[in-house]
């Protein structure tokens, strides 16, 4: 396969101009200062399901989200475990869902709590109520996610995803059986993107691991790639004409290079240089600004699946180093 984007010299040297849009952190402060609700029923609620797995306890999620709406998951812990435990949350990428109550067990069988997150109005569960997105009225969308209210960064769909990732952090730091200094957020690909989101909203954080991720750099993924979901951008301004400055500054709010300047726990990015849906050059945009200590595992033949299991690997042995290591004075 062809390079499809910078070298990796030049991406490692890449610092483009990306301008913040102004306001942006009180844009945020006033987004996640709007209160869910305080009555019983906008509390997380945890429901323990018998997932047919001796070794693996399952609890079905439901967190209030975004203007107080429930966001679904997953939270699987190894059964029998004592203490509070270290939690992974991970966030899916684009199109997915959460999933079966039997899938995804890495992170339970390595000893710590996972909670996968749903995305609201994407993908499919087969476990009754998926995540909705019951604000998706805005007009002059395209096809997919991308474009959802993009005419104001109110509207934007990312605003009530970013929203409903950050409650999932609160929820689980709330959690009895859950060591609220010891919550890692990661994801891959749309996943990576909201990780790195949270990362730059959420204080105290345990780590990040952000794998080829999306949202980042919108103004050059949406002009260098041909390949969805950048793609629905530049199908939107194809079809309206002359609001590419409104369309950028909106996206300015959601990107999730942004948000990394303002991270301060450790991270592991993967990035793969052949990666045609989320090109280098916008991955290494985020790293390069990420605000706290970071690594990077490149994959150079790799497409958009990245480093998959070997990468796993990878992770599994961060994240036992990033526990074990002493607490400083």
């Amino acid at each position: 396969m062809p390079s499809v984007d910078l070298s990796l010299d030049e991406c490692l040297a890449y610092s483009p101009g990306l301008p913040e849009p102004d306001g942006f952190d009180a844009f945020w402060a006033d987004t996640l200062a709007a209160a869910p609700g305080d009555g019983e029923a906008d509390k997380p609620s945890f429901t323990e399901i018998d997932a047919r797995l001796p070794q693996v306890e399952v609890h079905d999620v439901s967190v209030p989200g975004w203007a107080g709406r429930p966001v679904r998951g997953w939270l699987r812990m190894p059964a029998g475990a004592t203490g509070p435990l270290a939690c992974v949350i991970e966030y899916l990428g684009y199109g997915r869902g959460r999933g079966l109550a039997h899938e995804n067990l890495l992170w339970a069988s390595a000893g710590h709590a996972h909670l996968i997150v749903d995305t609201r109005g994407q993908g499919w569960s087969a476990a009754p109520g998926a995540t909705d997105d019951t604000d998706a009225g805005a007009a002059g969308t395209t096809p997919g996610f991308l474009t959802r209210g993009i005419e104001s960064p109110e509207t934007y769909y990312y605003r009530r995803v970013f929203t409903d990732a950050v409650r999932c952090v609160e929820a689980m730091r709330a959690h009895p059986r859950i060591d609220p200094e010891r919550i890692v957020v990661t994801g891959v690909s749309q996943g990576g993107g909201i990780a790195l989101a949270v990362s730059g909203l959420v204080p105290g954080l345990a780590g990040v691991m952000p794998d080829v991720p999306f949202l980042c750099n919108f103004p050059r993924a949406a002009r260098i790639t041909g390949e969805p979901p950048y793609t629905e951008i530049a199908s939107y301004l194809r079809l309206h004409r002359g609001r590419e400055e409104s369309v950028f500054h909106t996206l300015s709010f959601f990107d999730a290079a942004h948000h990394a300047g303002r991270a301060t726990a450790p991270a592991l990015f993967s990035i793969a240089m052949m990666d045609e849906v989320c090109p280098p050059s916008t991955c290494f945009t985020a790293y390069h600004r990420y605000g706290g200590p970071k690594q990077v595992e490149v994959y150079e033949f790799n497409g958009h699946e990245g480093g998959t299991e070997h990468h796993r690997a990878r992770q599994l042995a961060w994240v036992r180093a990033l526990f074990d290591r002493p607490a400083e004075d």
